[in-house]
Parts: C-alpha cells; sequence; structure tokens
C-alpha cells in the first residue's frame, strides 16, 4: 500500500477527526467534539508544542495519524520526545504505516536533538507492542496517574 508521511494540513480534519475518534474507541475514551478541537488547534498552532504526522494514500485518504510533543529530562539534562498518540485504521495495519510514523517522530526528534522518543501503550495491546519490540527497547518503568 503506497503512503506518503506528511504534516496534517487543514484540509485533513474530517479524516484526522475519522482516525482520532477510532483512536479513542480502541482504547475506550470517551472523547467530545469540543476534546478533538482542542487536539485540532494544538496540532495546528505553530506556537503550541503538541505537533501531529499523517500517513495519506494517494489521493488523500489518511491511514494513520500521530501526535507528539518534547518533554523535559531534567535527570539527564535533554530534551525528549513524547509520542502521546498513535493510530492506523484497522484495514491499513501491517502495511508499515506505523513503522513510517514512527520513523518520522524519530526523525524529527534528531533534527531536533532529542535524546530518545518515549512512549505508553496499554499492556494488551499485542499487535502495537509487536511493532514497538522491533523498533524500540521496552523499559522497566511502571507508569502512574495523580489525578488533580
Amino acid at each position: 500500500m503506497a503512503f506518503a508521511i506528511r504534516d496534517i494540513i487543514a484540509q485533513d480534519r474530517p479524516e484526522w477527526e475519522r482516525l482520532y475518534q477510532g483512536y479513542a474507541e480502541f482504547y475506550k475514551v470517551a472523547q467530545t467534539p469540543a476534546m478533538r478541537q482542542t487536539v485540532w488547534r494544538w496540532i495546528n498552532d505553530p506556537g503550541h508544542e503538541c505537533r501531529g504526522l499523517v500517513a495519506a494514500a494517494p489521493g488523500g485518504h489518511l491511514l494513520g495519524l500521530v501526535h507528539f510533543r518534547p518533554f523535559a529530562r531534567p535527570l539527564s539534562a535533554t530534551v525528549g520526545g513524547f509520542l502521546d498518540d498513535l493510530f492506523v485504521e484497522p484495514g491499513a495495519r501491517g502495511t508499515g504505516a506505523a513503522d513510517a510514523l514512527i520513523a518520522a517522530v524519530r526523525s524529527e526528534g534528531q533534527q531536533r536533538g532529542w535524546s530518545v522518543i518515549r512512549w505508553i501503550t496499554a499492556d494488551d495491546n499485542a499487535r502495537a507492542r509487536r511493532v514497538y519490540d522491533r523498533m524500540a527497547a521496552q523499559t522497566n518503568w511502571v507508569t502512574y496517574d495523580l489525578k488533580v
């Protein structure tokens, strides 16, 4: 399957929404149109830290998306990149789109001088974890959320 990795553009809004809603549904997260509007605004604001890329098929159909941002790493006195969201539509899984989106974030990190690209996934996300295990090293860190 042919696709290109590129920045998100204004015309992508309907397809991006479809993908991002699919991502939220996959993780069983209740997401409203207002929430998607906020994220859309972030990834299209050059002054905001959050960026987005898409995997686009010829003709413009979006196959996948990735959102990422820098984060400070005080212990190492470096800046890393955090890959927040990665989603490939079910019909495009296994095409290399996820690998290409991750590689594009890595390339961005190399250009920015980031020390690492980090992300989390659900423990039971077996298919994605097979991709991640090929591309990166699993850490021994356990994640916690403290509600505020």
